[in-house]
């Protein structure tokens, strides 16, 4: 994208010569005691913040309050602490040391309430310094980058000191603010601060794309700030008319765009716009940004307003935490008593999107921490651990080893479907913490060793004459009450074909047999629809190895009215191809004479068969050519 600097009005320095003061001169109005804002992220205004700071020992008692800063912050030096005082909304390295040694402040607040304290009153602002683009022939300049908090600041601030700064992108949307409502202009032409993308690492690769898979086409996303989100958005490429709603955008959102995925064009809201507050990157996100229609920059009050996000159909959220315990309570700010990070718009967009339609709420979190010594996923917080996103307000948590959907769930299943994403060396332990917190019962202590997630390279799905698509995928722990529910859906002659004997009820430990496998002796294949609740169960079929012999016998069941529809002999060929990427030899399987169908499915399995009568039972061979 092309840079049209005819942009702003070329002669703005005459025009406005009285406005302008260097840098030392303007932070000279600022008097001791006061509260000064200081512009957010890459907007940060870096000549005004050092000359503020060359005032220190003028400027006993002054606060300065901001979002977050990628920049120096000089004022955050300890030998500062004695003059200036920082209050962060949002805690990025360049302030963490003195927060955390008591030194500064933390503000824990939801991003998009952050508007309202300046608006109120109750956190006056005495002056803004802040950056923007030289004035246009209107007198119109852009806040650029960064709108976020920092128009709401300016427009509430006592005296407002703008670094003018023709590098800065010219930004559409609510982003600008008259040159009259500017206090003082400070011509500089600084490059603008740059945030290279973050490294991705085959874990939060994995993560990504587990999260890609719950993104349909038309679709509108949010993608929080770190390496997740940053992840995720390379398994995005392929996807169809993909909108975005997010508090910010980094540069690999310019390749979603250029390979077509992003269009904006089933939005809901703002149709045909990239919709955000600020962005962080670098000089090739700036130059895609600038004059371009395409991106629409608000402040964070429309930006993170839940009922805004809520109103778009289809929408995603995805942010990112620190800790999470078995109930579901996210920590996202702190480390144990150490504030890490801040709020930020994690619960804007998670009650959004959770209320949007057709929308998904999740936090992605790598499942261990200091190089895979301890878990993420923990019985109980650290003490001392904030919650950000409560339990009650969870929907999906994603880590590398799969997802869990917890709305709506029990304790027991909630703990139960964390647990299977854990990092697997952690499991048998959470298990055990968990039975000891009561959080699962104590019959649960027979499946320790047995949490083991299926691989999702065993997915398949089949298409039914009339255009109804079955989804087949690996048995998961937490589809115990499924599978339940699959039983008692059964007519008795089904359930008597299957098992044998006629039976009204089955044991929970029948069920784990089921559920509790290692997806390689024993296989559990389940073929589901969508419901409005997640997925109804409508087949299932198992194979279980004799390792003396390297056979399996195999047995499955379809539901009585999705039957006679060629499920039965989709599900055998599948189980058969699963079998033989394993090295199995063969199936063997026993039915009842009367069970034609099931029969008959076998016969035409293209295997190598021999059967043997006993009584009323058919005992089949199935050897694998």
């Amino acid at each position: 994208m092309s840079k049209t600097k005819a942009s702003f009005d070329p002669a703005w320095r005459e025009k406005y010569a009285s406005m302008i003061a260097t840098a030392d001169d303007a932070v000279a109005r600022i008097r001791p005691g006061q509260r000064i804002f200081i512009g957010t992220g890459c907007a940060e205004p870096l000549q005004l913040v050092r000359a503020l700071t060359r005032r220190a020992y003028d400027l006993p008692d002054t606060e300065i309050v901001h979002l977050l800063t990628f920049g120096d912050a000089p004022y955050a030096h300890k030998e500062m602490t004695q003059f200036f005082r920082v209050n962060s909304f949002f805690i990025a390295e360049n302030v963490r040391g003195i927060i955390q040694e008591g030194l500064g402040d933390y503000t824990p607040i939801h991003l998009s309430d952050i508007p309202r304290l300046f608006n109120s009153g109750q956190l006056p602002l005495d002056a803004a310094l802040i950056q923007v683009t030289p004035p246009d022939e209107r007198g119109l300049c852009s806040l650029g980058v960064s709108v976020d908090v920092v128009k709401c600041a300016a427009e509430n601030a006592s005296l407002v000191i703008a670094q003018v700064n023709p590098n800065m992108p010219r930004t559409l949307g609510d982003s600008f603010l008259h040159v009259y409502d500017l206090d003082a202009l400070v011509p500089v032409e600084d490059p603008i601060l740059e945030l290279p993308p973050l490294e991705i690492t085959e874990d939060t690769r994995r993560i990504g794309e587990h999260i890609a898979a719950l993104i349909e086409d038309g679709s509108t996303i949010e993608v929080g700030i770190g390496r997740i989100p940053q992840a995720l958005l390379e398994f995005l490429k392929h996807k169809k008319d993909l909108g975005i709603h997010t508090e910010m955008i980094s540069d690999r959102i310019v390749d979603l765009v250029e390979a077509g995925a992003v269009n904006g064009s089933r939005k809901t809201v703002d149709r045909g716009r990239v919709v955000t507050s600020f962005c962080l990157g670098t000089k090739r996100l700036y130059e895609y940004i600038d004059d371009n229609p395409l991106f629409a920059f608000h402040p964070t009050e429309y930006v993170n307003n839940p009922y805004v996000i809520s109103k778009q159909h289809k929408m995603v959220a995805v942010n990112v935490a620190l800790e999470i315990d078995l109930t579901g309570q996210v920590c996202a700010d702190s480390l144990g008593s150490r504030f890490f990070s801040g709020v930020g718009g994690q619960v804007d967009f998670n009650r959004g999107a959770a209320k949007a339609h057709g929308g998904k709420a999740v936090i992605a979190i790598p499942s261990t921490a200091k190089g895979g010594t301890v878990s993420r996923i923990v019985t109980h917080l650290s003490p001392g651990a904030g919650v950000v996103t409560t339990r009650a307000g969870l929907n999906y948590v994603v880590t590398e080893y799969g997802v869990a959907y917890l709305h709506g769930k029990s304790i027991q299943e909630r703990a139960l479907a964390l647990i299977c994403i854990a990092h697997p060396k952690f499991r048998a332990q959470l298990l055990r913490e968990a039975i000891a917190a009561k959080y699962l019962s104590t019959s649960m202590a027979d499946i320790e060793g047995k949490i083991l997630v299926g691989p999702k390279e065993v997915r398949s799905t089949f298409l039914l004459n009339d255009g109804t698509q079955i989804n087949f995928r690996p048995i998961h722990p937490t589809d115990e009450p499924r599978m339940r529910e699959l039983f008692y859906a059964l007519s008795q002659q089904t359930i008597y074909y299957r098992f044998m004997s006629f039976s009204k009820i089955i044991p929970r430990k029948q069920i784990q047999e089921f559920v509790y496998i290692d997806h390689r002796h024993d296989v559990t294949i389940v073929g589901t629809v969508p419901e409005a609740h997640g997925e109804e169960f409508i087949a299932v079929g198992s194979y279980y190895l004799d390792p003396k012999s390297n056979m399996a016998e195999v047995a499955f069941v379809v539901q009585d009215h999705w039957q006679n529809r060629g499920i039965g002999t989709y599900l055998l060929r599948y189980l058969m191809r699963i079998a033989r990427r394993n090295g199995i030899r063969g199936f063997t399987a026993e039915v009842l004479t009367d069970n034609k169908a099931m029969q008959a499915v076998f016969n035409k399995s293209n295997t190598k068969i021999k059967t043997r009568f006993a009584g009323n039972v058919v005992s089949y061979e199935m050897a694998f050519e």
